[in-house]
Parts: C-alpha cells; sequence; structure tokens
C-alpha cells in the first residue's frame, strides 16, 4: 500500500475538513447564502430533467453503477486478495472504507438529520446530510488506489487516478442532479470520506518488519 506525503496529505487534510466544519454549520445554522447555492444547482438539474426524459435514468444509471454497492464488493475482492498477499495493514483499509464505511454515513447522518430536497426525483431513504454516496465512494476509491497503485506503472497508475476522480465526482453530480442530495451534502460527503480514509490510514500504520528490526538491532555496539 503506498504512503501519500505526509504535507500534501495533511494539506488536503486541513482543506476538507474546513470544507466539512463549513457546510455543517451552514446546513445546522441555515445559512442563507449556502442554501440559495444549494437551491440554485438543485432548481437547474429539475428543469433538466423535465427538458429532457433520459436525464433521470441516466443519473440514476450512474448513481448506482458507480455507486457504494459496487465499490464495496471491489473492497471485498481487494481485501481477500491483500490477506493472500499477506499485506494484513492493506486488507484492514480496504475493509474499513469500503465495505464498513457506511457506518460512517449512518453515524454522520444522524448528528444532522437533515430532510431530503422536496424535489427528489427518484426515491431514496435516510437523510440528507452528508451524502453516503460521496462519503462512501470517495473513501473505498481511495483505498482501493493506494492498494493498487504499487503494482502499475507511471502511465497506467496516471489512468487509474484520473479514471478513479472521474468516478468520485460522476456520483456526487449524480446524487444533486437526481435531487435526491444538497450539493453541500456532496461536499460534505467528499470531504468526510477523505478524512475517514486518512484515518483509516493512520489508525493501522505499518509497524517495521521484525527482520529490518533485528538487524538493525544486530548492528548495535554491544557495550555489555
Amino acid at each position: 500500500m503506498t504512503r501519500p506525503r505526509t504535507v500534501p496529505m495533511l494539506c488536503v487534510a486541513l482543506v476538507a475538513a474546513i470544507i466539512y466544519a463549513v457546510m455543517w454549520l451552514g446546513c445546522c445554522q441555515h445559512w442563507n447564502w449556502l442554501q440559495r447555492c444549494d437551491w440554485s444547482l438543485l432548481d437547474a438539474a429539475r428543469d433538466l430533467a423535465a427538458q429532457h426524459p433520459l436525464w433521470v435514468r441516466f443519473w440514476d444509471g450512474v448513481s448506482l453503477v458507480l455507486g457504494p454497492v459496487p465499490l464495496r464488493l471491489a473492497g471485498v475482492v481487494a481485501t481477500a486478495a491483500a490477506l493472500v498477499m499477506r499485506n494484513l495493514r492493506a486488507a484492514l483499509v480496504l475493509l474499513a472504507c469500503a465495505p464498513l464505511s457506511g457506518l460512517v454515513t449512518v453515524a454522520a447522518k444522524a448528528l444532522v438529520d437533515r430532510p431530503r430536497p422536496a424535489t427528489m426525483l427518484v426515491a431514496a431513504d435516510s437523510s440528507s446530510f452528508p451524502s453516503g454516496h460521496a462519503l462512501e465512494v470517495t473513501a473505498a476509491t481511495l483505498a482501493l488506489l493506494a492498494f493498487l497503485l504499487p503494482m502499475m506503472g507511471r502511465a497506467l497508475g496516471r489512468a487509474a487516478i484520473a479514471v478513479a476522480a472521474l468516478n468520485v465526482l460522476s456520483v456526487g453530480i449524480a446524487r444533486v442532479s437526481l435531487n435526491v442530495h444538497y450539493p453541500s451534502d456532496v461536499l460534505a460527503g467528499w470531504s468526510l470520506g477523505y478524512l475517514y480514509f486518512l484515518l483509516c490510514l493512520l489508525v493501522f500504520r505499518p509497524g517495521r518488519p521484525a527482520g529490518r528490526a533485528h538487524a538493525v538491532t544486530a548492528q548495535l555496539p554491544n557495550r555489555g
């Protein structure tokens, strides 16, 4: 599993934390500017849906095919592969970020309990903030990338990053296009998904290999 560079990773984490905090406060305090931004995009999406009959079907398909369920399955497969490779850390991160990230969604939604937009174009249960699709897809995609990138060449790795970014972005757009989430829900979901992935990396930190530790110890001078 790749080890992200510490400084860029922490800078992105700081930005993500700020975005999540602003979206959370804006949602709880009903900030007018945030509501205007949310509804301007929701109304535009609903107008497009009224003009184009295939709008809902297309974005609902994107939300399903690229959403959390396929990534959970991919995460389970990758977890099994990591265990076969005896990479316990990767297996734990993959397990936490793919199949189990839904628990984070449930907890985060319970803290806010924001109602869904009244203009939903498809049925959706649970509360609105943050977007579970955005959160879980972000966390699972990052975990899969961290596991797979070391096995790829530079060109293939860049292509994988581009595809992953497009996937995460597309799912977020789909949730707003279907009017099942406010844009602020999606921004919060992306942010919390990244922060959760980072937390998993920190919790499941790799220890020093026993063989390397023994070699270092053997090189120390004997002062006994």
